[in-house]
């Protein structure tokens, strides 16, 4: 349990003190919506390598990961960016090419997994992949689990219902808990302590940062802690979860982040353009990433006009207008 009460860091601090080469990692979001990327631009900045990386179904992030050459393996229940790019590109290049081993499960199975960690059990039981090739095909091989204790010895185990007659199924699937080195989340508001507020769907958010070792909270906004204790019900995150809180105005960039801004599409479709080819995304990489030494000055970059569009509308919490083309 980590109480300091001021738990503020740069987010150059925060990701060389909790992620280190070879770490197990989970990253929040889900697809283009509230990527902890500027967590994931540093993150690359720094040139991490060899990492594990686990997410739900995650797209931008984990994308840019990969093709900056992180991630050793990846598990996942799916990678894509929407309209934008149904299968992540890099993602997908480095699974076609062999670069990457991947353990795919479906979404529910990576929410269990999750929360099997949170809950401090090794597994927890479902019916979903029963009859499907996600449970009769393995991504990682013997050899690679054996070479990390972190890794379960099998992807699942399906058994017979050991309780028959409480439910209309012969068999179960557990599914392994995860509990990552570090996960990190994007979210709009927390205090200095750690207290986190996510406002619209959490996705798998809560169940990632509670069944992490460490945790890294970048935020829109830093509040006072008298703002959140107002509304207790409303704030998923505890204190005593968060190792580092780092506010970071758009750090779900060009991703989107609920009742601030919406996703960007002329970022996202330039990416998509750099992602396709080797070495215009390289180019990206040294021109986008790596030139800029934070994500301010990342944004800064863009142009004023684009950032309006993509600015949230107080009423529905999204752009209203935005071409999305």
């Amino acid at each position: 349990m980590n109480i300091k009460s001021d738990k503020r860091m740069s987010l150059s601090d925060a990701v060389s003190r909790f992620v280190s080469d070879g770490a197990h990692i989970s990253i929040g979001g889900f697809t283009i919506n509230r990527n902890p990327m500027a967590a994931v631009y540093e993150i690359i900045r720094q040139r991490k390598r060899h990492l594990h990386l686990y997410a739900h179904s995650n797209g931008q992030g984990v994308d840019e990961l990969i093709g900056a050459g992180c991630v050793d393996q990846l598990e996942i229940a799916y990678a894509g960016s929407g309209r934008f790019a149904s299968t992540c590109i890099r993602f997908r290049k480095a699974v076609e090419s062999g670069q990457l081993p991947v353990e795919d499960y479906t979404n529910y199975q990576m929410t269990l997994r999750f929360m099997a960690g949170a809950m401090g059990v090794p597994f927890l039981p479902t019916r979903s992949s029963l009859g499907s090739d996600i449970a009769n095909r393995w991504g990682f091989s013997e050899t690679a689990r054996q070479a990390d204790p972190r890794v379960p010895d099998r992807k699942l185990v399906i058994m017979d219902n050991p309780f028959p007659g409480w439910c209309d199924t012969d068999r179960v699937v557990l599914v392994p808990a995860i509990n990552p080195d570090v996960t990190i989340i994007h979210l709009q508001a927390a205090d200095r302590q750690g207290t986190a507020r996510i406002n619209g769907l959490p996705f798998a958010d809560v169940e990632q940062a509670k069944a992490a070792r460490h945790l890294i909270v970048t935020c829109e906004t830093l509040v006072d802690d008298d703002l959140l204790r107002g509304a207790p019900e409303r704030n998923q995150i505890p204190f005593f979860n968060v190792d580092a809180v780092v506010p970071v105005p758009m750090g779900a960039w060009p991703t989107a982040c609920y009742r601030h801004y919406d996703y960007d599409p002329t970022r996202l479709y330039q990416y998509r353009d750099a992602a396709l080819d080797d070495d215009r995304y390289q180019a990206y990489l040294e021109e986008e990433v790596f030139s800029s030494h934070t994500h301010e000055e990342m944004l800064a970059r863009i142009d004023d006009r684009q950032l309006e569009k993509i600015k949230a509308d107080p009423r529905t919490g999204y752009a209203v207008g935005l071409d999305r083309r």
